[in-house]
């Protein structure tokens, strides 16, 4: 495959890594803005027959998808055989249903708009629900889907001594088994109901680990609710030296302090978006759909 890498902004590190790993040329985009803050995007390499593999992670989506949208179909146009998007973090996941009258279901509706439009997604973990697989909802001909269980576990065994795991709920049950299964590490699933956005509430079972480290796993912290709820009742319990785990950094500094005054010691991330948390580094996984 005769391929070329295109970075938007932001995602200058994993595209020039993934780049050298390889031996890809870096492809080489204008883009600015009007004073009147439209974009401005120029393709300035030859793409003709080639294969055009965009880097761009999707957090803060509304900010990024019309820019991404103008350069791959720009690419299109310019004779780029095929459109692949690398984007670790896949927005618009969460809602998948219409659950009030008049609801955009918009899980939906982004997939049919990016499906028209890309001839490959390659992500990692994305936030799915009701929705067992994104094929159900896109219609992109390839679509590869990376999980960091094993990375995150790897992280885990390394630098952990007696851990014992803690999914936030039901939904993160067959996850954690996954990660606690490479980690042999025992487990426990909270109950949780949720009242809105920053309004939980959790039960946590009886644990049975004294000594050992809790290490919180999730596939996301955004507002650190769930995560903040669950390191107060290990408090209450007497642990001090409990771990944060996510694959997604969704979160801003002044959630990272509420996690730490809440009791956790360490709070840590794969490099799905740039954080200063990051250190889980899955960029091998991702060159590996290219070999």
């Amino acid at each position: 495959m005769n391929n070329i890498i295109f970075s938007l902004p932001g995602n200058e590190v994993l595209a020039n890594t993934l780049a050298n790993k390889l031996n890809i040329e870096m492809g080489s985009v204008e883009i600015r803005t009007f004073p009147d803050g439209e974009y401005y995007v120029c393709i300035h390499s030859d793409v003709k027959d080639k294969t055009a593999i965009l880097i761009c992670t999707l957090n803060h989506p509304n900010d990024k998808i019309l820019l991404l949208m103008f350069v791959a179909q720009t690419l299109k146009k310019l004779g780029a055989n095929k459109i692949y998007l690398v984007s670790p973090y896949l927005p618009y996941m969460r809602q998948d249903k219409q659950f009030h009258p008049g609801e955009a279901v918009t899980s939906y509706l982004f997939a049919t708009f990016v499906s028209t439009w890309l001839d490959g997604l390659i992500t990692i973990d994305p936030h799915l629900h009701r929705i067992k697989k994104l094929s159900e909802i896109y219609s992109i001909p390839s679509i590869s889907v990376l999980h960091a269980t094993k990375k995150i576990a790897e992280w885990i065994r390394q630098h952990v001594d007696s851990p014992f795991l803690i999914g936030p709920d039901e939904e993160s049950k067959q996850w954690i088994n996954e990660v606690a299964e490479y980690a042999n590490a025992p487990f426990v699933i909270c109950k949780k109901i949720r009242y809105g956005d920053r309004n939980v509430e959790i039960s946590i079972p009886e644990i049975k680990h004294l000594g050992s480290v809790p290490v919180l796993v999730d596939d996301i912290i955004s507002t650190g609710t769930s995560m903040t709820v669950i390191l107060q009742q290990l408090v209450s319990h007497g642990y001090k030296n409990s771990i944060c785990i996510s694959v997604h950094a969704l979160f801003d500094d002044e959630v990272q302090q509420n996690l730490i005054r809440a009791g956790a010691t360490k709070i840590m991330t794969c490099n799905t978006i740039i954080h200063a948390s990051n250190q889980i580094d899955l960029t091998d996984d991702i060159a590996n759909c290219f070999y």
